[in-house]
C-alpha cells in the first residue's frame, strides 16, 4: 500500500479529434487554449512529482512546447484517452498514475487531493471523483455523467442519463440525491495496463464511457466525493460560458519548471 508520502505521474490525454468539438485541447478561453488551462490548473496539486500531456496531435505537441509543458506523442490509434496513457506508461516516472481528462479544468487543488489521498492509503487499484448534482439541467443533460454507488464507494454503474430512476416520481419525502462523474481517474500502474488489455464492452460502447469497461469486466472502481469545482468543455458552447466563470473567479496559476519534450513514435 502507498502513503501519502507517494509522488504521482499526472497524465493529461488530449486528443485533437472529437466528433462534437475538434481541436478542442487548443480552443482558446480567455486568451490561452484550453490544454494550457488544464495544465496550470494542476500545479498547486500535492505529491504531483510528474504532469505529462499525452497527445496525437503535431499541432498540440508544439502548442505545449510553448508554454513550456512536458508533452508525449503517441502515433499509435487509441479507443480513449486512459488507452493512450497505457501506452507510455513504461516511461510513467511514478507507480501511480491520476488520468485527467483534458476538458476538466480543477477550479481548487483540493479537488485531486480528494482524490489522491484516500487513494494512496488504500489496496484499491482504480479510483475516480463524484460531485453532488444541484439542478435538474445537470440531471437530465447526457453531456454529464451521472454515477451510483454501493454503500462502500464502489462504482455500480455510470450513465449519460439520470441514476437512478425515481418509478414513481420524485417527492420531498424522497431525499433524492444524484451525482455527476468527474473526468478524473487514478490507476496503479498494473491496473492501468491490465485495463488497456480489455476488449471493449457492450456497455463501454452503449454509453460511450471508458469506465464501463472496467465494471462490465469486473474490476471494481473506487468513488470518493469532492465539494470542489470543475469546468468542463464538451462544446464550443462551453467555452463561453467557461469565460464568464473565469472571469469571476479567475485562476492564478503557480509557475512550474519548463519540462522536457518526450515523443513516442509507433509503440
Amino acid at each position: 500500500m502507498a502513503t501519502t508520502d507517494s509522488l504521482i505521474s499526472l497524465c493529461i490525454p488530449a486528443r485533437h479529434g472529437s466528433s462534437r468539438f475538434p481541436g478542442k485541447p487548443l480552443a482558446l478561453l480567455a486568451g490561452k487554449p484550453l490544454i494550457q488551462h488544464v495544465y496550470e490548473a494542476v500545479q498547486q496539486v500535492s505529491h504531483v512529482g510528474q504532469i505529462l500531456i499525452v497527445t496525437d496531435q503535431e499541432s498540440i505537441e508544439e502548442e505545449v512546447k510553448k508554454f513550456g509543458g512536458e508533452v508525449c506523442r503517441v502515433t499509435d490509434f487509441c479507443r480513449t484517452g486512459t488507452d493512450r496513457v497505457a501506452k507510455v506508461v513504461s516511461q510513467l516516472k511514478y507507480d501511480v498514475i491520476v488520468n485527467l481528462q483534458a476538458d476538466e479544468i480543477p477550479q481548487h487543488p483540493g479537488l485531486l487531493d480528494d482524490l489522491i489521498h484516500p487513494f494512496v492509503s488504500s489496496p484499491t487499484g482504480i479510483g475516480t471523483l463524484k460531485r453532488q448534482i444541484h439542478t435538474s439541467q445537470d440531471l437530465t443533460n447526457p453531456s454529464i455523467v451521472k454515477v451510483v454507488t454501493n454503500i462502500h464507494g464502489q462504482a455500480l454503474y455510470f450513465s449519460r442519463s439520470p441514476i437512478p430512476c425515481w418509478r414513481d416520481g420524485m417527492t420531498s419525502g424522497n431525499n433524492h440525491i444524484a451525482y455527476m462523474h468527474l473526468g478524473v481517474y487514478i490507476f496503479r500502474k498494473s491496473d492501468l495496463l491490465r485495463f488497456a488489455e480489455l476488449p471493449t464492452g457492450y456497455l463501454e460502447d452503449a454509453e460511450k464511457l471508458e469506465q464501463l469497461r472496467a465494471l462490465e469486466h469486473g474490476l471494481p472502481i473506487m468513488v470518493w466525493e469532492t465539494e470542489h469545482e470543475s469546468i468542463r468543455i464538451d462544446t464550443p458552447e462551453d467555452i463561453m460560458a467557461a469565460e464568464d466563470l473565469l472571469s469571476k473567479k479567475p485562476f492564478e496559476p503557480k509557475v512550474r519548471p519548463v519540462g522536457a519534450t518526450q515523443r513516442v513514435e509507433n509503440r
